[in-house]
């Protein structure tokens, strides 16, 4: 398996690090045979390339199995006329990443809920409210005066259609429920087309369970009762913003995995940001990126009936998940006193115990 790896800006060379040592211990651990390659974007070949996306970047993409895509500090990039393209963004439109997939499940010392949270949003990736990439040409702001500024929504029945037959096909793998977030009681004709195509998917899965939610009540009952949802599905900015606080009240934004998925391409990627303000620091708390580096191992093995790279997904998410359950091998965020590196160590410790426990046998 080739996994391209573009460390970003900021804390992004500091977690992609650890990352990819989880990796190459999972690789030794799994036989998996992973070949890891890495390419500067972001800032690092801006100085160099004049781009933050250079095109050598995007003509590898198609030829490898995978990518583990660091965050981007795209907020502080030069205008695009200049070299300062928005990495995530491009690649989620020009590979037709539709789905966002990012699970959340609380863990019990950590999170602030008063039931358990094990839920996965699916997300739109690339229309919505997100002018950067929903236009054939141009953007989707635009400023006719100096004191008027309008932003244009994009929803079109195809990517309704694909992120909710992908929110379906991942229920029925788990409880069996989806929940459709909305707003059509406002926006009538664009969440009104999105609800129509969720309901004519919905006709093809008639034993999963539908639900829809306005999304400011399903802010709310995240809180409240986080335990009644399975599978959410929702438009681009709503389920950024819902899969954000879902992550933030189950531990830390920095817990949350992530992966943008499309037929043929996949791209591993935090669900936080650059966090500029901590980076050079070590200490900043790597465990989204790597649980986001399992689920494309476990995408990929699936995809291509691997079940040694399924295996080797578990292996590291359960290696995470014991990693946190102990105070003692905890980042700062969470309370403990580790660092990026000691946290990664302590991961792979417990995914080689792991390993070694399963292929033992009694």
């Amino acid at each position: 398996m080739r996994l391209l790896v573009l460390p970003g800006d900021g804390i992004g060379p500091e977690i992609l690090a650890p990352t990819r040592k989880v990796l190459d211990a999972a690789d030794a651990a799994y036989d998996l045979g992973l070949e890891l390659e890495t390419a500067d974007i972001g800032f690092a070949s801006l100085a160099r390339e004049g781009t933050t996306l250079p095109p050598t970047v995007l003509d590898r993409i198609p030829e490898v199995d995978g990518v583990v895509l660091g965050p981007v500090s795209h907020y502080e990039y030069p205008p695009r006329h200049e070299g300062g393209l928005n990495p995530s963004a491009e690649l989620r439109v020009r590979f037709e990443l539709f789905a966002n997939v990012r699970p959340c499940r609380s863990r019990a010392e950590l999170s602030v809920l008063r039931a358990p949270m094990d839920l996965v949003l699916v997300r739109e990736n690339t229309e919505g409210f997100y002018s950067d990439r929903n236009m054939y040409a141009g953007t989707g702001e635009f400023m006719p005066d100096a004191d008027n500024a309008f932003s244009i929504r994009k929803i079109s029945a195809r990517g309704c259609e694909r992120v909710a037959r992908a929110a379906f096909d991942l229920a029925r793998g788990r409880r069996r429920k989806v929940t459709a977030v909305h707003k059509a009681n406002v926006l009538k004709l664009s969440d009104g087309l999105f609800l129509r195509e969720v309901r004519e998917v919905a006709k093809d899965f008639p034993d999963v369970q539908l639900d829809e939610l306005i999304v400011d009540a399903a802010a709310a009952a995240l809180i409240r009762r986080p335990d009644t949802f399975d599978v959410i599905v929702t438009t681009n900015m709503f389920g950024d913003i819902l899969s954000d606080e879902a992550a933030e009240l189950s531990g830390s934004l920095g817990l949350g995995g992530s992966l943008n998925v499309g037929h043929d391409v996949a791209v591993a990627q935090a669900q936080h940001g650059s966090a500029p303000d901590i980076a050079g620091q070590g200490i900043a708390n790597p465990t989204s990126l790597i649980l986001s580096a399992a689920m494309l191992l476990d995408w990929r093995g699936r995809r291509d009936r691997n079940e040694a790279l399924v295996e080797a997904a578990a292996g590291i998410e359960s290696a995470v998940e014991r990693t946190l359950d102990d105070p003692g091998s905890r980042t700062r965020d969470l309370g403990g006193s580790l660092g990026t590196a000691e946290f990664a160590d302590h991961v792979v410790a417990r995914l080689l115990t792991g390993r070694r426990a399963v292929s033992t046998p009694n």
